[in-house]
């Protein structure tokens, strides 16, 4: 399953950047995360409760992020587990500066899904990606403008 698009947010990439590396941010913005800790340098671990259609799931694995580039993006790996299957996403994140105060996030990659997850098919699950893809920039929009 592919997933890539861009969203522009309202603040300067310094302060996009430092919303992305702040995992109190993150777990506030990421939809159906309940939890996210970090575990070592650049991993994370993460419980997540997302609904897809008609099916119910609580997530548990990690996140990785690597290829830092400070300011700039990185590549984020996310392996998640649950009873209706098995989500392995490697995600690229690349922020471009749009004006003074304006920031294109721009996000290509995919995933690898298993169990009932894949077998639910690609168009049920392509738009449960879009929802939660659209989910997190209205949170991140609403994080930035209430700090």
């Amino acid at each position: 399953m592919d997933l890539s698009g861009s969203h522009i947010l309202n603040a300067t990439p310094d302060r996009v950047w430092a919303m992305l590396m702040d995992t109190d941010v993150l777990a506030r913005i990421v939809p159906g995360v309940t939890t996210l800790e970090k575990t070592g340098e650049n991993e994370y671990k993460a419980i997540a409760q997302v609904k897809m259609g008609p099916v119910n799931g609580s997530f548990s694995g990690g996140l990785t992020m690597q290829d830092i580039r400070e300011g700039e993006g990185y590549t984020l790996n996310v392996k998640q587990s649950s009873k209706i299957g098995n989500a392995d996403a490697t995600v690229k994140i690349d922020l471009k500066s749009v004006d003074d105060d304006k920031t294109e996030l721009v996000f290509d990659g995919g995933a690898k899904l298993s169990g009932l997850l894949a077998r639910t098919g690609n168009r049920v699950m392509s738009g449960v990606a879009n929802s939660l893809t659209k989910q997190f920039f209205e949170n991140f929009e609403q994080e930035i403008s209430s700090s």
